[in-house]
């Protein structure tokens, strides 16, 4: 199987006035094709600096970062935004949905980003929203959408453009149980349907239920199963 992530000797440092701190310790990575995998660890673990790195949007210390075998750490910033839009699809805890656009338009953003026209991106957009139950929500702003509803709009932002690899940060946390569980078993499906997935939770709950599960503490891989 191809290597979409490989992460070798991470760290990043940051500095808190004198004293400097080491987010993520001698890191390494690496995610295939069509895995399904948990980054498990509690708050101030490094989970997230780590997701950050893997998804582009920082750069590491030191260390190296190919991603679907680009280089990032030579990438430009265009470029790193080039990657983060064709290679990424995010999905965040608190959902990160634009409350003035519809549930619509907030999954046709990405497409119009790469510039599709309006019309094929609106029926591309309409197509996920049905498969993830919303057909008949596609008019409703966030706001008046559930928090399950929600994520499974950011979810179906997330794939819409087909990218290689989705990145969900803490996608559970703020939703009830059973819309945790129906979030969870629709990335099972999409992971049964080639998709490569990255969980990073705090939940052994979630985790448990990956094919994968990384173990973070203090900034350092210390198990995977």
């Amino acid at each position: 199987m191809k290597c979409i992530i490989e992460a070798k000797n991470l760290i990043k440092l940051y500095q808190s006035g004198s004293e400097e701190l080491r987010a993520l310790d001698n890191v390494s990575l690496q995610v295939r094709e069509n895995d399904y995998l948990a980054i498990l660890g509690p708050s101030g673990s490094g989970k997230s600096t780590l997701m950050n790195i893997l998804g582009c949007l920082d750069i590491p210390t030191s260390g190296e970062y190919f991603l679907d075998e680009e280089n990032i750490l030579e990438s430009s910033e265009d470029k790193l935004a080039e990657l983060r839009n064709k290679k990424i699809g995010f999905v965040f805890q608190k959902f990160n949905l634009l409350p003035r656009l519809t549930a619509l338009q907030n999954v046709m953003l990405p497409l119009l980003y790469r510039g599709m026209d309006e019309k094929q991106a609106e029926q591309r957009a309409t197509e996920k929203l049905d498969i993830l139950g919303l057909k008949n929500r596609l008019s409703h702003r966030p706001n008046e959408l559930s928090g399950g509803q929600q994520q499974r709009v950011a979810i179906a932002r997330a794939i819409i453009g087909n990218p290689p690899l989705i990145l969900a940060d803490e996608p559970t946390g703020n939703l009830d149980s059973k819309s945790s569980l129906d979030v969870i078993n629709i990335f099972a499906e999409l992971n049964t349907q080639g998709n490569t997935i990255v969980v990073i939770t705090h939940d052994v709950e979630v985790a448990e239920k990956m094919e994968k599960v990384v173990y973070i503490k203090d900034g350092r891989l210390s198990k995977t199963s």
